[in-house]
C-alpha cells in the first residue's frame, strides 16, 4: 500500500513538473510597452566589439522585479563586411536587408556598423551612456498598441513557435508587420582575418533565424501564426523574440521575449 502511495505521489510530482515546464514555455506581453533594442554589427568590424559588449550588459528585465520585462535586445549580424577579409558565421543578407529597411524608414542615406536602434530609431547615445535605463523607462511609460502571446514547444531538432497577435486599433492594423526570431547568447568566434584578426569575440542576443511579414489580421484585429525554427548546433541559451511594428514607420507596437524550454 505504501509503495502504491509512493508511486501515486511520484506521478503527481512528475505531472506538476511537466505542467511547470509547459507553463514556462508560454508568455504574454505586459500591459506596458516593451522597448526593442536592435544592434547591427559584424565580426569583421573593429569598432563593433564595444557595441556587442554594451548589448550583452542589457538584462532586459527589471532589477527589482525580474519577472517584469523592460527591454528586448537583439543583434543582427550584417553580411556586407564578409567580403572584406572575414566571413561572419552569424551574418545573413536578410539581416542586411532589415538594416536597409530601417534606413529607408528613417529617410537616412546610408547604413553603418555598429548601429543601435531603439524602437526603430537610431540610438547613438549608447556610445556615451552605458546604462540606457532612462530611455527604456520612457518607452515603458507608454501603453502598447498590440498584444503578443507566445507558445514554444521543442520537437526533435526543431522549435515549434505559435504566435497570437492582437492589434486593437483599426488605424494600426492596415500595415502591421509581425516579426519572429530565434535568438541565442553565449556565442563566440576566434577571428582569424580582417580587422579583428587574432581576437576572440563573444556575442549575446544574436538573431540566428528570422521571419517577418504582413500580420494578415482578421476583422477582430487578430492573427495566429506558426513558425518552425531549427535548433542551432551551437551551445548557448536560446530565446524566441516576437514583435509587431508598423511597415511604413517601423514604430514598434509591442515586443516580447521567451526563453526556450529545452526538453529534459
Amino acid at each position: 500500500m505504501r509503495a502504491t502511495h509512493a508511486i501515486v505521489a511520484s506521478a503527481a510530482v512528475l505531472s506538476l513538473v511537466s505542467l511547470a515546464a509547459h507553463a514556462a514555455c508560454e508568455a504574454k506581453s505586459p500591459d506596458h510597452l516593451v522597448a526593442l533594442i536592435e544592434l547591427y554589427t559584424s565580426e569583421g568590424c573593429d569598432s563593433c566589439p564595444p557595441a556587442d559588449k554594451w548589448l550583452s550588459r542589457l538584462a532586459g528585465t527589471d532589477k527589482e522585479r525580474p519577472a517584469v520585462t523592460r527591454a528586448v535586445p537583439i543583434a543582427f549580424h550584417v553580411d556586407y563586411w564578409d567580403r572584406l577579409g572575414w566571413k561572419d558565421r552569424f551574418a545573413s543578407a536578410k539581416y542586411t536587408d532589415r538594416q536597409y529597411e530601417q534606413m529607408r524608414r528613417q529617410r537616412a542615406s546610408f547604413v553603418f556598423t555598429p548601429q543601435v536602434m531603439l524602437q526603430g530609431r537610431d540610438f547613438g547615445q549608447w556610445r556615451a551612456a552605458d546604462d540606457p535605463t532612462a530611455a527604456i523607462a520612457t518607452v515603458n511609460a507608454r501603453r502598447p498598441r498590440a498584444s503578443i502571446e507566445l507558445v514554444v514547444e521543442p520537437q526533435g531538432t526543431d522549435a515549434i513557435v505559435d504566435v497570437h497577435v492582437n492589434v486593437p486599433d483599426v488605424r494600426d492594423r492596415g500595415r502591421a508587420v509581425v516579426a519572429v526570431a530565434l535568438v541565442q547568447s553565449k556565442l563566440s568566434s576566434d577571428v582569424k582575418a580582417g580587422e579583428n584578426a587574432g581576437k576572440r569575440l563573444t556575442h549575446d542576443h544574436v538573431v540566428r533565424q528570422w521571419r517577418a511579414g504582413p500580420a494578415a489580421l482578421d476583422a477582430a484585429g487578430e492573427t495566429r501564426q506558426r513558425f518552425v525554427f531549427a535548433i542551432p548546433a551551437d551551445a548557448g541559451p536560446i530565446s524566441i523574440v516576437a514583435f509587431v511594428e508598423g511597415a511604413a514607420s517601423g514604430e514598434v507596437l509591442q515586443a516580447l521575449s521567451l526563453p526556450f524550454c529545452a526538453p529534459s
